[in-house]
């Protein structure tokens, strides 16, 4: 005699069949159960989030919950909530990252790796100079030159440095008289950020169009770029524009380092426009603004 775990159990069977019948089906609902738990989950174990402070500034928490922080000009940035400029508020930070030598950019990096212990990724030039002003030291830094990769922190994350077009200097003034000090920054770099999930940001830093944007796209394939818009001291919208249309042709875009001092003056609007018949998202985010991936 055969019979379906859907089927009704004939009384003449032995009741020790009978038992094990049944606890054969309630171990198979237990497995489904179990089984649909792991699909449910499966997307929020990939969940990561993004928060822009305005400027260049980022706090990304990845899928296991390391949290990186890149250009932290945070309490001092016109464009970020008051509420969020209090950096004894800050909670958890692991990694930051620096992309040139300039205070909008360097922020409050010196303060927050030191109340953290969050080690920073930065060019080796620049890291040097930090070291050597006691700003950061050598054991909290994690000196990379352009193409270098590193994977900074017990998760797989990795952080490959890739080339920016602009400058870079830390100028410092003395106490004193007030004068300036110029000390060298090193080369400008931009960032891919290549997450748990194998997720890829690119964070582009201060830069304008190159060609190797191209090289960018076709080795790393990033998903999301964030990408200055701002013009006079970075490229501006219709330059964007060009570099995602015709060279990193990522299917995500987030317009940043605009609009937080005067020569920035470029807009999301121009920059939509200029974008045409771009077919990807452009991400138009407010300071302050935590965006969940995928949404």
């Amino acid at each position: 005699m055969t019979f379906s775990f859907g089927t009704a159990i004939p009384d003449q069977i032995h009741p020790k069949i009978v038992q094990i019948v049944k606890e054969e089906k309630e171990a198979m609902r237990i497995r489904l159960a179990v089984r649909l738990c792991v699909l449910l989950a499966a997307p929020a174990a990939n969940a990561w989030e993004l928060q822009w402070y305005g400027h260049a500034a980022f706090r990304v928490v990845s899928p296991t919950g390391n949290v990186i922080l890149i250009d932290p000009f945070i309490s001092k940035n016109p464009k970020t909530p008051v509420e969020l400029k209090d950096l004894s508020k800050l909670g958890k930070v692991d990694l930051i990252l620096l992309n040139h030598g300039h205070g909008d950019h360097i922020g409050a990096t010196a303060r927050i790796s030191k109340t953290t212990g969050a080690k920073v990724v930065v060019n080796s030039d620049l890291g040097r100079t930090l070291n050597s002003l006691g700003r950061v030291p050598y054991q909290r830094l994690i000196r990379v030159n352009k193409s270098g990769s590193t994977r900074p922190l017990e998760a797989n994350i990795t952080i490959t440095m890739v080339r920016a077009e602009h400058s870079s200097e830390v100028v410092e003034k003395d106490p004193e008289t007030k004068a300036e000090r110029i000390h060298p920054g090193g080369e400008p770099v931009g960032f891919i950020i290549e997450l748990e999930n194998g997720y890829k940001i690119y964070h582009a830093g201060d830069t304008g169009v190159f060609a190797d944007m191209k090289f960018i796209a076709d080795y790393s394939r990033p998903d999301l770029a964030l990408l200055p818009i701002g013009g006079q001291l970075v490229m501006d919208s219709a330059h964007a524009a060009y570099a995602v249309k015709k060279l990193l042709r990522t299917p995500t875009v987030v317009p940043i380092h605009y609009g937080t001092i005067p020569p920035l003056t470029g807009t999301p609007e121009q920059f939509i426009a200029a974008l045409g018949d771009y077919t990807g998202e452009v991400l138009v985010m407010k300071p302050g603004e935590i965006r969940k991936f995928p949404d």
